[in-house]
Protein backbone atom coordinates (compact mmCIF):
# COMPACT_ATOMS: atom_id res chain seq x y z
CA UNK A 1 0.00 0.00 0.00
CA UNK A 2 1.01 3.63 -0.49
CA UNK A 3 0.82 6.06 2.42
CA UNK A 4 1.26 9.82 2.18
CA UNK A 5 2.14 11.95 5.22
CA UNK A 6 3.41 15.53 5.09
CA UNK A 7 3.62 15.28 1.30
CA UNK A 8 5.93 12.27 1.55
CA UNK A 9 4.57 9.17 -0.21
CA UNK A 10 5.97 5.80 0.85
CA UNK A 11 5.18 2.19 0.01
CA UNK A 12 4.56 -0.39 2.73
CA UNK A 13 3.83 -4.06 3.17
CA UNK A 14 1.76 -4.88 6.25
CA UNK A 15 0.44 -7.95 8.00
CA UNK A 16 -2.79 -8.59 9.91
CA UNK A 17 -0.82 -9.74 12.97
CA UNK A 18 1.30 -6.56 13.19
CA UNK A 19 0.20 -3.29 14.78
CA UNK A 20 -1.83 -1.01 12.52
CA UNK A 21 -2.13 -3.40 9.56
CA UNK A 22 -4.41 -1.05 7.62
CA UNK A 23 -1.98 1.86 7.47
CA UNK A 24 -0.85 4.83 9.52
CA UNK A 25 -2.87 4.95 12.75
CA UNK A 26 -4.07 8.32 14.09
CA UNK A 27 -2.00 8.08 17.26
CA UNK A 28 1.26 7.66 15.38
CA UNK A 29 0.29 10.51 13.07
CA UNK A 30 -0.40 12.74 16.07
CA UNK A 31 2.98 11.86 17.59
CA UNK A 32 4.82 12.68 14.37
CA UNK A 33 2.91 15.96 14.07
CA UNK A 34 4.13 16.94 17.55
CA UNK A 35 7.71 15.76 17.14
CA UNK A 36 10.42 18.39 16.70
CA UNK A 37 13.60 16.46 16.01
CA UNK A 38 17.16 17.52 15.25
CA UNK A 39 18.42 17.15 11.69
CA UNK A 40 20.82 14.40 12.71
CA UNK A 41 21.56 11.98 15.50
CA UNK A 42 20.51 8.48 16.51
CA UNK A 43 16.71 8.00 16.57
CA UNK A 44 14.87 4.96 17.94
CA UNK A 45 11.45 3.68 16.86
CA UNK A 46 10.54 1.67 19.98
CA UNK A 47 7.83 -0.90 19.19
CA UNK A 48 8.04 -0.30 15.46
CA UNK A 49 5.13 -2.34 14.08
CA UNK A 50 5.50 -2.40 10.29
CA UNK A 51 8.01 0.43 10.49
CA UNK A 52 6.24 3.59 9.40
CA UNK A 53 7.95 5.89 11.93
CA UNK A 54 11.45 4.62 11.25
CA UNK A 55 10.99 4.65 7.47
CA UNK A 56 9.39 8.10 7.40
CA UNK A 57 12.08 9.62 9.64
CA UNK A 58 14.87 7.98 7.64
CA UNK A 59 13.37 9.57 4.52
CA UNK A 60 12.85 13.03 6.02
CA UNK A 61 16.03 13.10 8.16
CA UNK A 62 18.68 11.62 5.85
CA UNK A 63 21.53 12.61 8.19
CA UNK A 64 20.00 10.69 11.11
CA UNK A 65 20.68 7.07 12.04
CA UNK A 66 17.46 5.12 12.54
CA UNK A 67 17.04 2.05 14.70
CA UNK A 68 13.74 0.16 14.95
CA UNK A 69 12.94 -2.55 17.48
CA UNK A 70 9.94 -4.74 18.21
CA UNK A 71 9.36 -7.90 20.23
CA UNK A 72 7.59 -9.43 17.19
CA UNK A 73 9.98 -10.90 14.58
CA UNK A 74 7.35 -10.37 11.86
CA UNK A 75 7.22 -6.64 12.67
CA UNK A 76 11.00 -6.40 12.43
CA UNK A 77 11.00 -8.31 9.13
CA UNK A 78 8.37 -5.97 7.69
CA UNK A 79 10.22 -2.89 8.89
CA UNK A 80 13.42 -4.08 7.27
CA UNK A 81 11.63 -4.84 3.99
CA UNK A 82 9.73 -1.54 4.02
CA UNK A 83 12.85 0.51 4.67
CA UNK A 84 14.61 -1.22 1.75
CA UNK A 85 11.58 -0.76 -0.52
CA UNK A 86 11.69 2.98 0.13
CA UNK A 87 15.43 3.29 -0.35
CA UNK A 88 16.39 4.15 3.22
CA UNK A 89 18.65 2.54 5.81
CA UNK A 90 17.09 1.42 9.10
CA UNK A 91 18.85 -0.81 11.61
CA UNK A 92 16.33 -3.37 12.88
CA UNK A 93 16.44 -5.61 15.94
CA UNK A 94 14.12 -8.10 17.57
CA UNK A 95 14.08 -6.85 21.15
CA UNK A 96 11.77 -7.10 24.11
CA UNK A 97 11.83 -3.39 24.92
CA UNK A 98 15.39 -2.33 25.67
CA UNK A 99 16.79 -5.85 25.99
CA UNK A 100 19.07 -5.73 22.91
CA UNK A 101 20.01 -2.04 23.26
CA UNK A 102 22.35 -2.11 26.25
CA UNK A 103 24.93 0.66 26.18
CA UNK A 104 23.34 2.49 23.24
CA UNK A 105 22.18 6.09 23.52
CA UNK A 106 19.83 8.11 21.34
CA UNK A 107 19.00 11.71 20.51
CA UNK A 108 15.31 10.82 20.22
CA UNK A 109 13.01 7.95 21.15
CA UNK A 110 9.53 7.69 19.63
CA UNK A 111 6.97 5.14 20.80
CA UNK A 112 3.33 4.19 20.46
CA UNK A 113 3.33 1.56 23.24
CA UNK A 114 0.85 -1.30 23.71
CA UNK A 115 -1.24 0.64 26.21
CA UNK A 116 -4.24 -1.69 26.18
CA UNK A 117 -2.36 -4.10 28.42
CA UNK A 118 -1.18 -3.39 31.96
CA UNK A 119 1.42 -0.68 32.51
CA UNK A 120 4.41 -3.02 32.88
CA UNK A 121 5.56 -2.59 29.28
CA UNK A 122 5.01 1.16 29.31
CA UNK A 123 6.90 1.49 32.60
CA UNK A 124 9.89 -0.29 31.07
CA UNK A 125 9.70 1.84 27.92
CA UNK A 126 9.69 5.11 29.90
CA UNK A 127 12.37 4.22 32.43
CA UNK A 128 14.55 2.75 29.69
CA UNK A 129 14.14 5.87 27.56
CA UNK A 130 15.55 7.99 30.37
CA UNK A 131 18.52 5.65 30.69
CA UNK A 132 19.21 5.45 26.95
CA UNK A 133 18.67 9.07 25.94
CA UNK A 134 21.62 11.40 25.63
CA UNK A 135 21.48 14.57 27.74
CA UNK A 136 19.05 16.80 25.91
CA UNK A 137 17.57 13.78 24.13
CA UNK A 138 13.83 13.76 23.46
CA UNK A 139 11.08 11.26 24.21
CA UNK A 140 7.81 11.35 22.27
CA UNK A 141 5.12 8.87 23.29
CA UNK A 142 1.46 8.63 22.30
CA UNK A 143 -1.45 6.85 24.02
CA UNK A 144 -5.20 7.20 24.52
CA UNK A 145 -4.75 7.38 28.28
CA UNK A 146 -3.35 10.42 30.04
CA UNK A 147 -3.06 10.31 33.84
CA UNK A 148 -0.78 7.35 34.44
CA UNK A 149 1.55 8.21 31.56
CA UNK A 150 1.75 11.87 32.48
CA UNK A 151 2.58 11.05 36.10
CA UNK A 152 5.09 8.34 35.22
CA UNK A 153 6.96 10.43 32.66
CA UNK A 154 7.04 13.43 34.99
CA UNK A 155 8.37 11.35 37.89
CA UNK A 156 11.03 9.79 35.65
CA UNK A 157 12.15 12.86 33.69
CA UNK A 158 11.16 15.67 36.07
CA UNK A 159 9.21 17.27 33.22
CA UNK A 160 6.46 16.38 30.75
CA UNK A 161 4.47 18.31 28.17
CA UNK A 162 1.14 16.90 26.99
CA UNK A 163 -0.77 17.80 23.84
CA UNK A 164 -4.10 16.32 22.77
CA UNK A 165 -4.89 15.64 19.14
CA UNK A 166 -7.55 13.57 17.46
CA UNK A 167 -8.44 11.75 20.67
CA UNK A 168 -4.82 10.89 21.55
CA UNK A 169 -2.37 12.28 24.08
CA UNK A 170 1.18 12.98 22.94
CA UNK A 171 3.76 13.17 25.72
CA UNK A 172 7.05 15.01 25.30
CA UNK A 173 9.96 14.91 27.73
CA UNK A 174 13.67 15.50 27.49
CA UNK A 175 16.59 14.21 29.49
CA UNK A 176 18.02 17.08 31.47
CA UNK A 177 21.35 17.30 33.31
CA UNK A 178 21.32 15.95 36.85
CA UNK A 179 20.39 18.52 39.44
CA UNK A 180 22.99 19.22 42.09
CA UNK A 181 22.15 17.64 45.42
CA UNK A 182 22.73 19.57 48.64
CA UNK A 183 25.81 18.28 50.40
CA UNK A 184 25.26 16.93 53.91
CA UNK A 185 26.92 18.71 56.84
CA UNK A 186 29.19 16.96 59.33
CA UNK A 187 26.18 15.37 60.99
CA UNK A 188 24.99 13.87 57.69
CA UNK A 189 22.08 16.32 57.34
CA UNK A 190 21.21 18.53 54.41
CA UNK A 191 21.23 22.28 55.12
CA UNK A 192 17.44 22.36 55.27
CA UNK A 193 17.26 19.50 57.77
CA UNK A 194 20.14 20.96 59.76
CA UNK A 195 18.25 24.24 60.14
CA UNK A 196 15.15 22.37 61.32
CA UNK A 197 17.25 20.40 63.80
CA UNK A 198 18.87 23.58 65.14
CA UNK A 199 15.46 25.20 65.63
CA UNK A 200 14.21 22.11 67.45
CA UNK A 201 17.19 22.27 69.84
CA UNK A 202 16.66 25.98 70.42
CA UNK A 203 13.01 25.37 71.24
CA UNK A 204 13.91 22.51 73.58
CA UNK A 205 16.51 24.62 75.41
CA UNK A 206 13.95 27.34 76.11
CA UNK A 207 11.95 24.82 78.07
Amino acid sequence: MQLTFHDVTLTFETDAAVFSPHGLDRGTAAMLEAAHLPAEGAFLDLGCGFGFVATFLAKTHPAAQLTAVDVDPDAVRLTQANAAANGVAVRTLVSDGWGQLNGQTFAAVLSNPPYHTDFKVAKGFIEGAHQHLQTGGKLYMVTKRRTWYENKIRSTFGFVQVTEQDGYFVFYAEKRPHRSVAKPNQHGLSKKLARKEAKRHQHANRH
